[in-house]
């Protein structure tokens, strides 16, 4: 278990180089799998979910070179072996469930452990995935404790429209046509920037992919698949992170950003909260003139509100790192989470600083901003924004707080008590048995 210790009250300020995006180097780490060629991949995060899935690449007999201070990766994939019997996929990433079409394409069989998860966000089913295989020409059976995926030769070319716009559906849907012969469409497929990236390198190794960030992705699979050099965008969501805690402590955070192209809708929220972002030369910034402040809404009698749902909506991801902005914040705001159920329920830990919040349902929590706040010891879900936005608060309030099992954060954000000293603030990981 780590906990995070902080003495809050010092504004943030400096420059900071983020990480690339955990949801898009996860996905490519399991579609490298396709190719025989190798591969080099640079800006890849020193995290804990890369470091699971590299250590499956080697137990699978693959060539694996990884440089954890340059996040240079050599990867070569022309020895591996898989044996259903014996391998496991690790259960506690949900990102290993992306690992079943290229296990199938070369080896005919995939084990997934029945109980994948990742961060605690409510029920997140795979029936979506299961499908997905299926239409591909998969045969999915219950084994004790696991899932088994088999095909009987080469995965099958089909048209599919998901119920709803799954990140990881849709890459899994991608990562089986890549290599099913013929054309496939997906309809109502995610087209979030992490999904982007990853089509990016799918096209990278020769796959050809029309409608890119759109809601309907056709592949044309069935081509032999090549090597080649992959550099990996810094993270958005690690970006908007600092540009907020620079906020939240009323200091000042430049952040490097070479895509604001995905900025505008974010930089409408922070605007809600008085906080005005600027991008420039390949750097944002947040500033504030003043404290934070919600913004009242040209229709007064309605509570300005921050709606999260699959892009281009707000990102979801991102939900909790705004509630904190609420908290301190003078003003009343809403906060709707249109995914998941049960992602809201750490919001009691807020009142232990004094915040005065207010959860009308599983999907919609009311901020009352403004009030004075004390330094408090608080419990983290394994949820690793929440973890984040508990942070923020404690880091805006001057005194000793303690974010107890803070440990998600290391599956996305690699040096982030560094950077966090780097910017002023005193905080430390303790941990305990």
């Amino acid at each position: 278990m780590s906990n995070l210790v902080v003495h809050g009250g010092t504004p943030l300020r400096g420059r900071i180089t983020p990480s690339a995006n955990k949801n898009a180097v996860l996905p490519v780490l399991c579609a490298t799998l396709l190719t025989n060629e190798p591969l080099k991949l640079l800006g890849v995060p020193d995290i804990t979910d890369v470091r699971k899935i590299l250590e499956i690449f080697r137990t699978l007999g693959s060539d694996v070179r990884m440089d954890h201070a340059t996040g240079t990766l050599d990867l070569h994939h022309h020895a591996t072996v898989f044996d259903a019997a014996q391998h496991r996929l690790p259960e506690e990433m949900r990102s290993s469930i992306m690992l079943v079409p290229p296990l199938l394409a070369r080896f005919g069989v995939a084990r997934l452990e029945d109980n994948v998860k990742g961060c605690t966000l409510g029920v997140r089913e795979i029936d979506p995935h299961v499908e997905v295989f299926r239409r591909f020409g998969g045969a999915v059976e219950r084994a004790e404790g696991s899932l088994l995926i088999r095909s009987a030769g080469r995965l099958q070319a089909n048209h599919h429209w998901l119920d709803y716009a799954s990140v990881t559906t849709t890459e899994n849907f991608v990562l089986c046509a890549a290599t099913a012969e013929g054309t496939s469409v997906l309809t109502n497929a995610a087209s979030e920037p992490h999904v982007q990236e990853f089509c990016r390198f799918m096209a990278m190794i020769g796959v050809r992919i029309e409608g890119m960030g759109t809601s309907r992705i056709t592949v044309h699979g069935g081509t032999a698949l090549r090597g080649g050099e992959f550099r990996f965008d810094e993270d958005f969501h690690e970006i908007t992170t600092f540009l907020a805690l620079g906020a939240i402590t009323g200091g000042d955070v430049v952040v490097k950003n070479s895509a604001p192209g995905n900025f505008p809708l974010i930089d409408r929220t922070f605007a809600k909260f008085g906080v005005t972002v600027t991008h420039e030369d390949g750097w944002s910034r947040a500033a504030c003139d003043g404290p934070l402040k919600v913004q009242t809404p040209f229709t007064s009698n309605v509570l300005t509100k921050v709606e999260a749902a699959p892009w281009p909506y707000f990102p979801v991801d991102l939900l909790p790192i705004f509630i904190a902005l609420g908290v301190r914040a003078e003003g009343n705001a809403l906060f709707w989470n249109k995914v998941y159920d049960g992602a809201l329920g750490w919001a009691g830990e807020l009142s232990k600083f004094g915040a005065h919040v207010f959860q009308s349902d599983p999907h919609r929590l009311v901020t009352f901003g403004g009030n004075p706040l004390s330094p408090a010891v608080v419990e983290s879900p394994y949820i690793i924004r929440v973890a984040i936005a508990l942070f923020m608060v404690a880091a805006s309030t001057p005194g000793r707080s303690e974010i107890r099992n803070a440990t998600p954060i290391r599956r996305a954000h690699p040096r982030f008590v560094e950077n966090l000293r780097s910017l002023g603030v005193q905080v430390e990981w303790t941990s305990e048995e």
